[in-house]
């Protein structure tokens, strides 16, 4: 699964302010009515404000860090299952009952592709740890029931991010 995408954004797309080090920024994928996937970068106090045109494929939160000099823009230009995966999972990127489903959908994904190692289960159990065969950095992912019901959201989800049939609804500040 690739799909075109903008590479994380310098400046809120809704006040057009430079984001600055450390600020914390709500990124939004977004399918638009047209078919196109766009990611939109909004400073986390302004989030309330943004209403998309679309369907909303998943939202996260993190600390701005601003590219390093040399650092290749292209890279990013692509959204992966890999890629989604990876900044979804990313320690600084709030939890959300919609990313948590996606991300243990992606995790089972990559499992199989062996992109990801399954490593067993977090001390307490509520979480299946996998590593990265790249990096070989670990992560924990919500251990969840995959049942059929889990299976008809992600696949809302997922048809919203490939163009399959979803609803489409403009938002009014909910995330």
């Amino acid at each position: 699964m690739d799909l075109p995408l903008q590479p994380p954004a310098t400046a809120c797309f809704l006040t057009q302010q430079p984001f600055v080090e450390g600020q914390r920024v709500a990124s939004f994928l977004v399918r638009g009515k047209t078919g196109e996937v766009m990611r939109y970068d909004i400073v986390e106090s302004e989030r309330e404000k943004f209403e998309w045109e679309g369907s909303l494929v998943c939202t996260w939160v993190r600390a701005y860090k601003p590219r390093k000099a040399g650092e290749n823009p292209d890279r990013e230009l692509k959204l992966t299952a890999e890629a989604l995966f990876l900044t979804l999972a990313d320690p600084a990127t709030e939890a959300t009952p919609e990313n948590t489903r996606l991300l243990q959908f992606l995790a089972l994904m990559l499992e199989r592709k062996r992109v990801l190692k399954p490593k067993g289960r977090s001390r307490d159990g509520t979480k299946n740890i996998f590593e990265h065969a790249k990096t070989k950095q670990l992560f924990e992912i919500e251990a969840g029931e995959l049942s059929p019901e889990f299976f008809v959201q992600v696949q809302e989800q997922l048809s919203v991010l490939v163009g399959g049939p979803a609803s489409s609804t403009p938002n009014a500040g909910a995330a």
